[in-house]
């Protein structure tokens, strides 16, 4: 029996990937600021996925369909932007990465080891189940709420954790999510990670004294569940609308469909685009979720983070035109902060963390974000974190599962610094 499942494994795992036969990826590293300005025209031209961005002094990485592969290099080595090969065979990588993958649940499996996985990537059955657990497990400290299944019918699950069953109206707010962008498998652990520790293996027990806490780990539950079984980087929901060509091409880019300069800059109309921004704003049920945790708590909510990847940086408003918010100054300190207590634990070979305005960072402009719709309603700290990531081999392609849980237990110091800050300046505000 244990023959048959691998070999099973193996065949799915070698057709798995086959959309991306032909793909490259690329180191692309802009060394001025109008390099990096023109190269978000170019990405833009050439519909390039951006798995990493590149800032100033630190590569990006990009993948690139084939048929756009001379073009972009033609583009870049006309703009004087270098690039080099990432993954020359990015089926091939992936590939290696589901084995390895695959691997590590089997071993599991043998160990009949049944608790969420800090090894491996968590899928979203997985994840659901957690919440669930979790809630039987402390009925005292957590509430499950479900406030509505997703397009395809998936049940978006949120976490809310208490000492005081959310009934003080004087503690601050906090609130985390994961998973809009569906591809992006090391965000949803973050969260969970934030979980455990908040509940089972607490260390810091003031946390719960002194604040409430939302954690939904999958805003997505559509996207992220076909990443596991369609194509990997698939990055938006998976609806459908009015649009005939959202049949061939579903789904809206969720962290472009929020109400703040909804549709103006860094998206598309097609829906065949990776940054498709919807029909309209909230378009997506995923999003209003969000929304509605949001509006629900704005009065208490103090800090607002939500987890992406790949790049080492906690970004903030106005990401829409690179303008700052009257509280830059308090955005940019506790970002400092977050980022200073996660590098203290950090691995010397992770990218250290880059703290900045969203626009100015990564060098154009994207609009419709949660970040910059939380703080536009009145979140005094929202953030986007994006986590370190992607292979550092030549075989894999994304972040050895190995390193999940360090990347886990290294962002729940940056949560810890910046939720005693956040709260202080809502004490004070």
């Amino acid at each position: 029996m244990k023959l048959w499942t691998v070999l099973s494994l193996c065949v799915f795992v070698c057709a798995k990937h086959e959309h991306y036969t032909g793909w490259h990826s690329y180191y692309i590293e802009p060394s001025t600021q109008e390099q990096l300005q023109a190269l978000g025209v170019i990405l833009q031209e050439y519909a390039v996925d951006v798995l990493s961005h590149p800032i100033l002094k630190r590569p990006g990485i990009v993948l690139v369909r084939p048929e756009h592969q001379h073009g972009f290099t033609k583009a870049l080595e006309t703009e004087g932007i270098a690039y080099r090969m990432y993954s020359s065979d990015v089926k091939r990588a992936l590939d290696h990465d589901d084995r390895r993958m695959q691997a590590k649940k089997i071993e599991n499996l043998a160990r009949h080891k049944k608790e969420l996985p800090y090894d491996n990537y968590q899928e979203l059955e997985k994840i659901d189940e957690y919440l669930v657990d979790i809630a039987n497990r402390y009925p005292e400290k957590v509430t499950l709420v479900t406030p509505a299944n997703s397009f395809e019918g998936h049940p978006i699950k949120y976490l809310k954790i208490s000492s005081t069953n959310f009934e003080d109206i004087s503690k601050p707010v906090i609130f985390i999510d994961g998973g809009i962008h569906a591809r992006e498998w090391i965000a949803p652990p973050t969260v969970t990670w934030a979980i455990h520790k908040l509940v089972e293996n607490v260390t810091e027990p003031d946390l719960l004294d002194a604040f409430d806490w939302i954690l939904l780990p999958v805003v997505n539950p559509d996207g992220y569940k076909f990443t596991f079984t369609g194509p990997r980087f698939w990055r938006k929901t998976r609806s459908i609308n009015e649009d005939p060509s959202s049949i061939t091409c579903p789904g809206v880019d969720g962290n472009r469909n929020y109400d703040f300069f909804w549709n103006t800059v860094g998206t598309d109309d097609s829906p065949c685009t990776e940054t498709y921004a919807g029909s309209e704003p909230f378009s997506e049920v995923e999003t209003r979720v969000v929304r509605d945790i949001l509006h629900e708590h704005l009065n208490r909510i103090a800090l607002y983070i939500t987890m992406h990847s790949y790049g080492s940086m906690i970004l903030y408003p106005w990401g829409h035109d690179g303008t700052f918010s009257n509280n830059s100054m308090d955005l940019h300190a506790v970002g400092v902060a977050m980022a200073d207590e996660i590098q203290a634990k950090s691995l010397s070979h992770f990218p250290k963390y880059v703290v900045g305005n969203s626009f100015q960072v990564i060098g154009y402009a994207t609009s419709g974000s949660s970040e910059d719709y939380a703080h536009s309603i009145g979140i005094p700290l929202a953030y986007t974190i994006e986590l370190p990531g992607l292979g550092q081999s030549f075989e894999g392609f994304h972040l050895d599962p190995s390193y999940i849980e360090q990347v886990c237990s290294e962002t729940w110091e940056g949560f810890v610094a910046g939720a005693a800050l956040a709260g202080e300046l809502f004490t004070n505000k």
